[in-house]
This record gives C-alpha cells, sequence and structure tokens, in this order.
C-alpha cells in the first residue's frame, strides 16, 4: 500500500466511524503508530481531518458532511449538558427557532413543558418529537429535505423565516473559528441558519468542543452575533476566553 492509499483508507475510517484511533487503524493497516501520526498531520494541514489525542476526527467540508445516525452516536453526554445548559438560557421567550441537528433534539426535549412556546424547525425529528406536547405549537419549515440529516432547506423555508420575528434562536454550526466565523459545508444550509439569525432578537450558538477551530466552505455568521456559546468542558478556558472577548458569554459545561 502507498502513502496515497494509506492517507486515503485513514480518512475513509474517520469518516465513517467519525474517529480514527492512531492504535487500532495501525494495527490494521500493518504500520506503524508513529506513521499514522504523520499521515494525520498531513490530512489536518489538508483541512480534511482535526488531531486530537489518541487519534482525529474528520472535518466536514463541501464534499462531505456526517450523518444525523453518526452524530448521535458520539459524546452523547457531552452534548445533553450542552443541551441542557442552552435550554436553561429560554428566559422569557415564547418563539424559538431550533436548528437541524442531534444535539438540537435534545435541546427540544430539555425545553420547559409547563408553559406555552411555538417551536419553529427546519428539523422532522425535532417536529415530530415536539408535536406531542400539549402546550407546544410547532412549525415546520417547508422545503427541499435532506436525507443525511432529515431537515428542509432552499427558497421555501428562508421566506418562511424571513416572515417571522423569533425570540430565540439556537443556532449550531459545522466549524466554528475566530478567524473564519461559523461555517457549514452545504450553502443551503448555510441560507437557512442565516436567515434564522437574522429573524431572531436573541441568538445562542451550541457546540461540541471538536467543532472549535474548524472551518468548513459556507460561512453564515460571525461568533458576536450571539448572546452565548454553550459548549463542553473539553474546550479549553483559555480558548473560550478569547472567544468571551468577542462579545458572547461561553458556558463551558
Amino acid at each position: 500500500m502507498d502513502t496515497e492509499d494509506r492517507r486515503h483508507k485513514i480518512l475513509g475510517v474517520a469518516r465513517r466511524e467519525g474517529i480514527v484511533n492512531v492504535t487500532a487503524v495501525a494495527r490494521t493497516l500493518g504500520v506503524s503508530a508513529e506513521t499514522v501520526r504523520r499521515d494525520l498531520r498531513t490530512l489536518e494541514g489538508l483541512g480534511l481531518v482535526r488531531r486530537v489525542p489518541g487519534g482525529a476526527h474528520p472535518v466536514e467540508s463541501a464534499g462531505f458532511e456526517t450523518t444525523l445516525a453518526t452524530r448521535t452516536r458520539r459524546y452523547v453526554p457531552q452534548k445533553t449538558r450542552i443541551a441542557a445548559a442552552a435550554a436553561d438560557l429560554l428566559g422569557a421567550a415564547e418563539t424559538v427557532f431550533i436548528d437541524e441537528g442531534f444535539t438540537p433534539q435534545l435541546i427540544a426535549e430539555a425545553l420547559p413543558r409547563d408553559r406555552p412556546l411555538t417551536v419553529v424547525t427546519a428539523s422532522l425529528a425535532t417536529a415530530c418529537g415536539m408535536a406531542g406536547r400539549e402546550s407546544t405549537q410547532v412549525i415546520l419549515l417547508g422545503g427541499r429535505v435532506r436525507g443525511g440529516t432529515m431537515a428542509t432547506v432552499d427558497h421555501w423555508a428562508t421566506a418562511m423565516l424571513a416572515g417571522l420575528v423569533i425570540d430565540l434562536a439556537y443556532i449550531g454550526a459545522n466549524g466554528i473559528s475566530r478567524e473564519y466565523g461559523l461555517t457549514t459545508p452545504d450553502p443551503a444550509v448555510g441560507e437557512v441558519k442565516a436567515q434564522a439569525i437574522r429573524s431572531a432578537r436573541r441568538r445562542v450558538l451550541f457546540g461540541i468542543h471538536t467543532k472549535f477551530g474548524a472551518v468548513s466552505f459556507c460561512r453564515f455568521a460571525e461568533p458576536s452575533q450571539f448572546e452565548a456559546i454553550v459548549t463542553d468542558t473539553a474546550l479549553p478556558a483559555a480558548e473560550a476566553q478569547r472567544y468571551a472577548l468577542l462579545g458572547p458569554q461561553v458556558i463551558r459545561v
């Protein structure tokens, strides 16, 4: 196996499993752990993975995006804590936009059941999960449904959002960077997120620590547009402080 083939296989593992474990991949490919580490450094330099202790995660880009099923298997305890902390920021909001994805589903579940709420979402899963609540009105944005995330996009969704004034928007991103802002692989998804931000009086950004420093294809917002960023404690305190200097409160849970 030549170098390019080996790196292609390593990237394939990252994208299929959501993570590369250096020891396991080295054993599978019959090479040293140091060889795998060198390959990961190269792949990171190309913007295809982000290294973490013991391995690496794939970076989502114009040509690759993880599926909703993959997201439900990774960092579930951390995402559950993030969702609970984000839901605690609801305040007096009566109309709420909830983004597509797995963590937004957890945020929706954590919202109070004992008060009237109107939830606007592009996510079919979130809409179905909230529709049975007695005190919750659900508005599902129309549009083309993306099979990987089961969420709607395109001009139908953005036109609906443009006609609304939302008290609070919960927004996620595939990449969160101080230099490049908030990014996502799909331009159509970026447009929905951007319109939700424009339509909202208040905005909360949430994301697991692996999203920070990652950069995807389409920029749709800046960290300074949010009142709060909710993440987990694996994001170093010093890095959290750098984001706080841009304006938002940074909450690590």
